[in-house]
């Protein structure tokens, strides 16, 4: 795990130079293919879309890629003004955009509220452009969403929320704009480098187990 105090872009930056990765980057070396951007995730009849901010982007996928009901869940970038953007794009903190999971899901499966009630127990929906050690705006609490029944949905869920929290809850709802899929070594991070890396141990790993406690 990276040093106390130090966010994820930051160690990236550092592993990039020093080739030790601190970070919970993937400890193979990264071939031209593993930095393209992943593909748009494929969206089945009747499925439903909607796209999520919580911080780290390898906890929220890891999270919804365990529901059942959730058909994919692809980590990205999304609420910015650059095209195209780059993971070291997202670090400088200006690009504008958030680091979201697009999660493709069955309502007959898995209803909306649900997929929210999860969003909320995931992250600290209270720190403005801050999600522990990581600051900047691209780690803001955010629900895109994707249909004027979604922006109804998520409104009232916020409002219920607040209940849960002590401080206001700041998290942002917006329409969705352009999904740019994260490159592809972000992708799955969380099952293809549990083993390897103490950022997956130590911070995603219990937050998994917690919330499949609390729900």
């Amino acid at each position: 795990m990276y040093p106390a105090g130090m966010n994820r872009c930051l160690a990236f930056a550092i592993s990039l130079v020093t080739a030790t990765l601190i970070s919970c980057q993937p400890e193979k070396i990264m071939t031209a293919a593993d930095q393209e951007p992943a593909k748009s995730p494929e969206v089945p009849t009747g499925a439903e879309v909607i796209t999520l901010g919580a911080g780290c982007f390898w906890c929220i996928e890891a999270a919804y890629g365990q529901l059942d009901g959730v058909f994919s869940a692809t980590s990205g970038y999304m609420g910015g003004s650059v095209e195209n953007p780059t993971y070291q794009d997202i670090c400088t903190g200006t690009s504008g955009h958030a680091e979201v999971v697009q999660v493709v899901f069955d309502p007959q499966k898995i209803s909306l509220e649900r997929v929210l009630a999860w969003f909320w127990d995931l992250h600290d929906p209270t720190t403005l452009n801050r999600q522990g050690n990581d600051t900047g705006t691209q780690y803001r609490s955010a629900i895109f969403f994707h249909s004027d029944a979604q922006k109804s949905a998520a409104t009232a869920s916020k409002a219920a929320a607040q209940a849960l929290f002590k401080d206001p809850v700041v998290t942002e709802i917006t329409p969705a704009a352009t999904f740019y899929p994260a490159e592809n070594y972000h992708q799955n991070y969380y099952n293809d480098n549990k083993s390897k890396n103490p950022y997956c141990q130590f911070v995603i790993e219990p937050k998994l187990k917690k919330l499949k406690l609390n729900h």
